[in-house]
């Protein structure tokens, strides 16, 4: 199982990559630059070549139109880096949950041809680690006819699903720099009041989902009182820190991997890279499993909190674009709505503030044309504004109506109120 003969330069290394390959690009915070930078300078030699990934960091150069001959990509969440590409119709999005994401992989449905990662150094035993994302990418690299791994000291060795054997690897490039990082600024007191409104229904002992920004920063803010919080999400990021020293995150009442961490990627600063390297309690796993609805409903009272662009008075939540803009993806917002809705207690929240930075509604009659509904007005139960909570479960159209109109911004409840008369005829 020798792999010392495998180390080469970056250069070297993508020259195993073949025109008409389907390539995939190591996810977030992950993402190999050496490597996708050495990949697109090849573009002259290469043709038809597809590049598929989920959000990542970085640049993502072989978006760009000079190379539109060369490459084409398949984007399974539309980050700020392939964002107007998409948008512009020279790249593609497709639409699916992250549970199913590593099945177009093991079903070759999608079958990868080559998978660039980036990883720790091999240990004593030759073992690396995907490290800070696990996510889809340990089934695109356990799928992938060939591989190359850039190996960073600066990657944390993680514990859990992202274990491989340095053979596994055709080609292996040393590198150390910096991992990408994410600096998520205070919230405004807008984000505060959302953050206290949503930790009024987490109660002690529940598990917790959340994702990265602002307001799920605002949430953990908040929940300084609780007792025996654990978390089972698909990412988390710095605000889990404090509550795990402080006691707060124990995991003691989770009954699917009870004391652990669960996550199947993390984005955030070096300290956030630092708490998770060799940290027995974080267990990093396949999104597939992490974020499957009968393991998510395992747990006691599972209360996740997500995000929305807008939401229509019927409940109906729009979380990836704007309109026909394609602005973000459908992510693991549905696989932890429904499974939060299963779970024994659990409570799934759509969290957002009741206007957008021109002081449009984000609580409309009518969802935009062209947007996507993420979360159907059949799974939303509880939607969260600064001014107040809105639980829809169990509650007919016009008393969804009502209920959402509460919790919008007072400057658009009159016209909201006019709106939901022309729909339903009668309201009050």
């Amino acid at each position: 199982m020798s792999y010392q003969s495998k180390y080469t330069t970056a250069e070297e290394a993508v020259k195993l990559i073949n025109s008409g390959d389907r390539v995939f690009v190591h996810s977030v915070a992950a993402a190999p630059q050496p490597l996708i930078n050495a990949m697109t300078d090849r573009a002259p030699e290469l043709e038809d070549i597809e590049v598929i990934h989920l959000h990542t960091e970085g640049d993502a150069p072989y978006v760009k139109p000079e190379y539109s001959d060369t490459f084409s990509t398949n984007a399974l969440f539309v980050g700020s880096n392939v964002r107007k590409a998409v948008n512009e119709g020279s790249a593609d999005y497709l639409p699916i949950f992250l549970s199913e994401v590593p099945g177009l992989f093991r079903k070759d449905i999608l079958p990868i041809d080559m998978a660039l990662v980036q990883v720790s150094p091999p240990d004593k035993h030759g073992y690396c680690s995907l490290g800070v994302s696990v996510d889809a990418s340990r089934a695109a690299l356990q799928s992938a006819k060939k591989a190359i791994a850039l190996v960073n000291p600066n990657m944390p060795r993680t514990h859990g699903d992202g274990i491989f054997h340095a053979s596994r690897f055709n080609a292996l490039v040393k590198a150390d720099e910096p991992l990408h990082e994410l600096t998520i600024p205070n919230p405004t007191d807008v984000e505060q009041q959302i953050g206290q409104n949503c930790a009024e229904l987490v109660e002690d002992g529940a598990t917790l989902q959340m994702g990265i920004g602002a307001i799920p920063n605002a949430v953990l803010d908040a929940l300084d009182g609780h007792r025996d919080l654990g978390i089972h999400t698909e990412m988390f990021s710095d605000g889990v820190i404090d509550l795990v020293k402080k006691g707060v995150i124990t995991g003691k009442k989770k009954r699917s991997h009870p004391e652990k961490v669960v996550a199947s990627f993390v984005m955030g600063s070096r300290d956030l890279y630092d708490f998770v390297d060799d940290n027995p309690m974080i267990a990093m796993l396949d999104v597939a499993y992490v974020n499957d609805t009968a393991v998510i409903r395992k747990n006691p009272k599972v209360t996740a909190i997500n995000s929305a662009v807008e939401v229509d008075i019927t409940g109906q939540v729009c979380a990836d674009s704007i309109g026909t803009y394609h602005y973000s993806g459908v992510g693991g917002q549905m696989d932890f709505i429904r499974g939060a809705s299963l779970s024994e207690g659990g409570k799934p929240i759509i969290a957002l503030p009741s206007t957008t930075n021109r002081g449009e509604s984000k609580i409309v009659p009518f969802l935009k044309r062209g947007a996507g509904v993420v979360t159907t007005r059949a799974h939303a139960h509880f939607i969260v504004t600064e001014y107040g909570i809105a639980n829809l479960y169990g509650k007919n159209l016009h008393q969804r109506a009502r209920a959402l109109i509460d919790i919008a911004h007072p400057d658009h409840r009159e016209t909201l109120e006019k709106e939901a008369r022309k729909r339903f005829n009668q309201f009050e």
